[in-house]
């Protein structure tokens, strides 16, 4: 166990006057060493090695001074000689030493004088032998008291986590598979941290492994079992004669090591993998981060891009500090200059209990444990750093692993985020030794977060933390969209649903809020759960958040707007996610985190209320309408052919068919859908309607193509498409327009500011299933449409197909809330402004609208145009400018409520 700090600078002055004198030499140097590593209570002959060999630049010989493989390369000069040229010398050194070998510090020195090289830091600390104790905690790595920082991208993690990926995968070729593999792993993990953080005496594991054990790896699992053996058992009950290098681990319990596995078997190769992976410096690893990472590293495939297999801690912040971190330290300041103040918060952080029900490798309760932590040591210093004397920092201790639970569905992340639980909780009392210079480990482990395996829709969530005791819930969720639900998936959704209407198209994630509300029913506990967008756009806001309201009371208390949840790991693939707090008690002051675009910083605003469009306003959820609120002409989806291909063309499938059969021209029209209008492609279809008999088997090459759609249809196991077979001429369904349309794409991308819609469109031109249409629309309607409002609309209420917009004639359109009391002068600006955006378009002839609209590539002058149109449209609705995206959205939700509450009491 290390030394406290005040015996490391007891020990530092006496090494300082038992040398100052010496005039040491190299000769003297192995002795000088050993003293100066017995500074820290570490035996120097365990960890470092004299006169190592290596190849230098060049592929000369070399000789490292000293080395302590993966910290710090020594290189002493006789007294006098130059600290530069030893420092260039060290550096020569390494292209002869492996990755996990390279030094984090360079120490240079001439016995007298003495310079550490930081090389992470790039800082640099000089000093005189006779000022070693005014500089002794530089050297805090030594003694085990080193106070790091984590990147979430960090080589270190990746590397480490590639170390035990390549480890199992050949214990797995052996036939070391399932179950005991995965508890074998998770429990070298635990002795590889371990030995380099000081809950083991430094560097005992990888000693004894390269010491005790045959080169070929025999005898290796033999051995591995003994220390597993002796990890589990207490002192008093080892046996008397135990071998004094098995002695001397501790007894750790925590049942890490109690269950008993069936032996595994290693050769030489994984010997030497076991002893590379002891040789890297687990020190450096983020429990936070390196969970998910070592979870990805068992396959294969995910491990080629181990970076993208984490929640980045900068996006579990945005759930924590909102759910509840923000309101600690507002307490803290409070509470700041008076002692039972601190006190009363004290107690209260070791009360504080928290559930992730989807936990993973547990990142969301290692973060939390960690600032909660982190906030319990900015208490105990304002209470007592400045008391005289030795205080045991250990009994004021509150904050603890017990007060944390999870649920995960696979075992393997459930025992990694038992035991990363475990190894911050290490890290964190390292941190308050650092602050009280008194070490100690909780060894043996006597608490343990409780992690079940299990699936958290099945299992009652009390099992894991009573209802009293719990505080708050947060987490990650799966997100699975209806089309990827697996079978046992959808069961899930059924058993939490239960009679809930609609409840088939809500993504995987919502089944989670169910199980929180149900939970949180009378009592003060808070949630919090990251997931996809898609529960407050489109149909899924109707069915969830009515019953979330409804039945359940909720309020939501913050909320983060869409952005872009993902990490700066190369190919890892962005997912639009909110991030949503609430409860079942009302709270004043509730904050929206809104972002200028996905991927921008967020800017917190305060409001009264926020309903499930995340945006501020009453609570209201938009249900799907036959009929429109606002006095507009109707929209209707286009007509669907049903037919596999058969009635539809391409133009040269179109000319290629009339050379053989010319008579068909008139019965084959232009055919249009949201792909070829936006992309500016023509297709072509049969269009039957009124055919004789006689005409048709006078066309045989038609004839051909409706027996096939005949044949199609009635092979459908859906008896509607059967009985559509008595049909075969016509489109399955048919809802084409008698006069010339407004076309309005279902399905557009998001990337564009306007979706572009398409204005007198020729009866002529069939209209599929993926466009919707207006008859008889005027140039104004198309104005309205086009306008930006119309888009915020559309942002908030429309579905998405993946992210892009899928618009939805009964929810988007029947909801909108066209202005109200416009002025014939008002209209007539739009409608001027609405034939400015048609003839701008029309100046490019050879562009499609998905040119014309793309971002990129939009010409300035058809940007123009459509910010004139915006204008006139934003003044049929109120004098005054919208200041933002959330401002407008925040207004037609209003309005909305206007124009529908003398709807529904009506309909009462």
């Amino acid at each position: 166990m290390p030394l406290s700090w005040n015996e490391i600078k007891s020990r530092a002055i006496a090494f300082s006057k038992e040398w100052e004198f010496e005039e040491s030499e190299k000769s003297e140097a192995q002795s000088f060493w050993n003293d100066f590593f017995q500074v820290f209570g570490i035996s120097r002959k365990r960890i470092a090695t004299f006169e190592k060999s290596v190849n230098k630049l060049g592929n000369k010989k070399g000789s490292i001074d000293l080395l302590w493989k993966g910290n710090i390369l020594v290189e002493h000069k006789s007294r006098g000689k130059s600290l530069d040229k030893a420092f260039e010398q060290a550096k020569d050194y390494f292209p002869g030493l492996k990755e996990h070998e390279l030094p984090r510090y360079i120490l240079v020195s001439d016995f007298a004088q003495f310079r550490l090289y930081d090389l992470e830091t790039d800082q640099t600390h000089e000093f005189l032998l006779k000022d070693f104790v005014n500089y002794v905690h530089l050297f805090d790595f030594i003694a085990g008291y080193e106070q790091r920082t984590y990147k979430d991208e960090d080589p270190v993690n990746i590397h480490a986590a590639e170390l035990m990926g390549k480890l199992h995968d050949r214990l797995r070729e052996i036939g070391y598979t399932g179950h005991d593999l995965e508890v074998y792993l998770v429990r070298l993990l635990f002795c590889l941290f371990a030995d380099d953080t000081g809950i083991f005496e430094k560097g005992i594991f990888e000693e004894y492994l390269d010491v005790h054990t045959k080169e070929d790896g025999s005898d290796l699992a033999m051995h591995l079992g003994h220390i597993f053996h002796v990890l589990n058992t207490p002192p008093e009950k080892r046996l008397k004669n135990l071998d004094e290098s098995l002695g001397q681990f501790p007894y750790v319990n925590g049942k890490l090591f109690e269950e008993q596995l069936a032996p595994a078997a290693f050769d030489r190769k994984m010997r030497e993998m076991l002893l590379e992976a002891c040789g890297f410096n687990w020190g450096k690893i983020s429990p936070a981060i390196f969970g998910s990472m070592f979870q990805a590293a068992m396959d294969q495939q995910t491990r080629r891009n181990l970076g993208a297999h984490y929640t980045s801690e900068k996006n579990i912040q945005k759930v924590i500090k909102p759910l509840f971190l923000d309101e600690l330290h507002e307490k803290f300041k409070k509470a700041k200059g008076s002692p039972t103040a601190l006190k009363r918060l004290h107690d209260e952080l070791g009360e504080l209990h928290f559930l992730d029900p989807a936990c993973g490798c547990g990142n969301f309760l290692i973060i939390s444990y960690r600032e909660l932590r982190d906030l319990e040591l900015l208490i105990l210093k304002e209470l007592y750093k400045k008391e005289e004397g030795f205080i045991d920092i250990r009994l004021f201790l509150k904050v603890d692993v017990d007060q944390f639970g999870g649920i995960e569905y696979d075992e393997f992340p459930a025992r990694v985020a038992e035991v990363a639980m475990w190894l911050i909780d290490h890290q964190m009392n390292i941190k308050v030794s650092n602050e009280f210079g008194q070490y100690f480990v909780r060894l043996p482990l006597k608490k343990a977060a409780r992690i079940v395996n299990g699936n958290a829709l099945r299992i009652d969530w009390e099992e894991v933390i009573p209802k009293e005791k719990l505080n708050y819930i947060l987490g990650n969720p799966p997100f699975v969209g209806k089309s990827f639900q697996d079978s046992q998936q959808k069961k899930d959704m059924k058993s939490v649903f239960d009679s809930v209407k609609g409840a088939g198209v809500l993504d995987y994630v919502t089944a989670w809020y169910i199980k929180a509300a149900q939970i949180i029913q009378e009592t003060n506990i808070s949630c919090s759960f990251v997931s996809t967008n898609s529960i407050s756009q489109g149909e899924q806001v109707s069915i969830l958040w009515r019953e979330m309201y409804e039945t359940y009371n909720i309020k939501i208390y913050f909320a983060h707007r869409t952005f872009n949840w993902t990490n700066e790991a190369k190919s890892n693939a962005a997912v639009h996610c909110v991030i949503i707090g609430f409860g079942t008690k009302d709270i004043g002051k509730k904050r929206i985190f809104d972002y200028i675009n996905i991927n921008s910083e967020p800017t917190e605003i305060i409001v009264k209320n926020i309903n499930p469009y995340l945006a501020g306003g009453n609570d209201l959820v938009i249900s799907s309408r036959r009929t429109g609120i606002s006095p507009r002409p109707a929209i209707m989806y286009g007509s669907m052919p049903n037919d596999r291909g058969n009635l539809i063309l391409t133009e040269s499938e179109k000319d290629s068919f009339l050379q053989q059969e010319p008579e068909a021209e008139k019965w084959i029209k232009p055919y249009t859908g949201s792909e070829e209008f936006i992309n500016g492609y023509s297709r072509y279809c049969f269009w039957l309607v009124n055919i004789s008999p006689k005409e048709l088997k006078n066309l045989p090459r038609v004839y051909e193509r409706v027996q096939k759609v005949k044949s199609i249809r009635s092979e459908s196991t859906r008896k509607a498409t059967q009985k559509l077979a008595e049909f075969p001429t016509l489109f399955g369904e048919i809802r084409q327009p008698k006069s010339d349309y407004l076309l309005l794409p279902r399905v557009s991308s998001e990337r564009r500011k306007y979706i572009p819609i398409g204005y007198g469109i020729s009866r002529l031109v069939i209209a599929n299933d993926q466009v919707s249409t207006i008859p008889n629309a005027t140039i104004y309607d198309f104005g309205i449409l086009t306008s930006e409002m119309h888009m915020t609309w559309v942002k908030y209420t429309c579905g998405r197909l993946k992210s892009d917009y899928r618009y939805s004639n009964t929810i988007v359109y029947n909801n909108f809330p066209f202005p109200q009391d416009v002025t014939e002068k008002q209209k007539q600006t739009v409608e001027k402004a609405a034939q400015l955006v048609l003839d701008t378009r029309d100046k490019y002839p050879d562009s499609s609208l998905a040119d014309l609209y793309d971002p990129l590539t939009m010409p300035p002058d058809l940007m123009k145009a459509h910010q004139k149109l915006d204008k006139a449209v934003d003044l049929c609705y109120r004098p005054q400018a919208f200041t933002s995206e959330l401002n407008r959205i925040e207004f037609l939700f209003n309005e909305y409520e206007k124009l529908i509450t003398p709807l529904l009491q009506s309909t009462k």
